[in-house]
C-alpha cells in the first residue's frame, strides 16, 4: 500500500507541474504553486525532486501514466499495429493539447546533456513494456514479421516518435504532430507487417 501512496504521491506533483507549466509557463511556475496545486507539502516535493529543474524529465512519467489511462481502451479485435497506431494518435494528441512545444523541447535537450536518468530511454517504463507486449503478441497472431526480434521493432517505433516529437519542436509546431504522425506511422510499421519480407 505504502508504494501506491508513494506513486499516486508523486504522480500529483508531476502532474500539478506539468498542468502549471502549461498554463503559465515554466520559468513563472514556482515550487510553491506546485505544491499548492498538487494538494502536498514541501517535503514531499524534495523527496521525490531535487528543485524545479528535475521535473524536466517527468515528463515521461506523465506519457507513461497516458499510456496506462488508454490501455482498458485497447480492444481485443484491434490487430497490434492498429493498436500502435491508436497509442501514438492519443498520446500525440494530448501532447498538441496539453504540453507546451517549450517544454517538450527543453525535456528533448535535456536528455541530450544528462549524465543521470534519461527517462525517454528506459526500458522499464511502461511505455516500453506495453510496446513489447503488443508487438509480442502481433508476432504470436501472425500479424508481425517474427523474424525481427522484438526489440528491434519496438526501438524503431520508439525512434520514430522522438524523432517526430523533436522535428516538431524544431518547426515550431507548423505542422499537426499527430496528423503527421498518422501519415508517417503506418509506413514504418509497413516494414514489420508478416510477408512483408
Amino acid at each position: 500500500m505504502a508504494k501506491k501512496n508513494t506513486r499516486n504521491t508523486k504522480g500529483r506533483i508531476v502532474a500539478a507541474a506539468w498542468k502549471l507549466f502549461y498554463e503559465n509557463g515554466y520559468e513563472e511556475t514556482t515550487v510553491e504553486e506546485i505544491v499548492e496545486e498538487s494538494g502536498t507539502s514541501r517535503g514531499s516535493f524534495y523527496h521525490y525532486f531535487t528543485g524545479k529543474d528535475a521535473l524536466l524529465s517527468s515528463l515521461s512519467y506523465l506519457f507513461d501514466e497516458k499510456y496506462e489511462e488508454l490501455m482498458p481502451q485497447l480492444q481485443d479485435a484491434m490487430t497490434a499495429p492498429e493498436k500502435l497506431v491508436f497509442l501514438n494518435r492519443e498520446l500525440f494528441l494530448t501532447i498538441e493539447n496539453t504540453v507546451s512545444m517549450d517544454l517538450l523541447a527543453r525535456l528533448l535537450s535535456s536528455q541530450l546533456f544528462t549524465k543521470s536518468d534519461k527517462n525517454l530511454l528506459d526500458h522499464n517504463r511502461i511505455y516500453f513494456k506495453l510496446l513489447r507486449q503488443i508487438i509480442l503478441q502481433g508476432q504470436k497472431d501472425g500479424q508481425i514479421r517474427s523474424d525481427i526480434p522484438v526489440g528491434e521493432i519496438v526501438k524503431a517505433y520508439a525512434l520514430l516518435e522522438r524523432g517526430l516529437m523533436y522535428d516538431w519542436c524544431m518547426c515550431e509546431g507548423e505542422y499537426s504532430l499527430s496528423q503527421y504522425s498518422a501519415r508517417l506511422l503506418p509506413c514504418l510499421l509497413a516494414g514489420y507487417l508478416s510477408g512483408s519480407d
